[in-house]
C-alpha cells in the first residue's frame, strides 16, 4: 500500500466501484474489510457489509470505503488521467461515462458513482509546460468548446493552425 491512498467515500457501492475502475484501468482488488457483526458505527450498514475496499490502479493504491449516504463526490476532488494518445482518451472516456455516467466541459467527466475525473494527453500537457502563453491561449480557447478533449485539434490550435 502507498503511504498516501485517497480514500473514496460510496454509500454501498465501494467494491462495484473498485472492481469497475480496475475492469478500465487493469489493476488489482488487494483487500476487502467488512462491517463487524456488533457494528459501532452510526453507518447503514450492517455486520458483513463491506466496509473498506483497497485496489491499485497504475502501480497507486486506493481506498473505496462504504461510509453511508451523508456524504457525496464533488468536482473539488477529481482523478486525472495522464493517456498516451487520443485513443486511450477515448476508451477511457467511453468506459467511465457509460451506464449513468456523464461528459462535463473541458475533458472532465463523472462516472456513475459520481466521482470526477479528467482525460488528457501528455501530449497537451506538455504543450501547457512550454510557457508559450499565446499558444496556450489559442489551446485554452479552443478545451472551453469540447466536453472530451481532441488532442489534434488542441495541438493545432496551439500552433495556431485553426480557422
Amino acid at each position: 500500500m502507498s503511504k498516501i491512498s485517497p480514500c473514496l467515500w460510496y454509500n454501498g457501492q465501494a467494491e462495484e466501484a473498485a472492481r469497475f475502475y480496475v475492469s478500465i484501468f487493469g489493476g488489482s482488488v488487494d483487500f476487502i474489510s467488512r462491517y463487524p457483526d456488533d457494528n459501532p458505527s452510526p453507518s447503514p450498514f450492517k455486520g458483513g457489509d463491506v466496509l473498506l475496499v483497497e485496489f491499485t490502479l497504475f502501480g497507486d493504491s486506493y481506498q473505496a470505503l462504504n461510509g453511508g449516504p451523508k456524504f457525496g463526490f464533488t468536482e473539488a476532488v477529481s482523478l486525472s488521467v495522464s493517456c498516451k494518445d487520443q485513443a486511450e482518451i477515448d476508451r477511457y472516456f467511453d468506459a467511465l461515462t457509460a451506464d449513468g455516467g456523464s461528459p462535463g466541459p473541458c475533458g472532465w467527466l463523472k462516472d456513475k458513482y459520481g466521482l470526477s475525473w479528467q482525460l488528457v494527453t501528455q501530449e497537451i500537457m506538455d504543450l501547457y509546460k512550454t510557457g508559450d502563453r499565446p499558444g496556450i491561449q489559442r489551446m485554452m480557447t479552443e478545451m472551453m468548446t469540447m466536453q472530451k478533449l481532441d488532442t489534434a485539434r488542441m495541438k493545432a490550435a496551439f500552433e495556431g493552425k485553426l480557422p
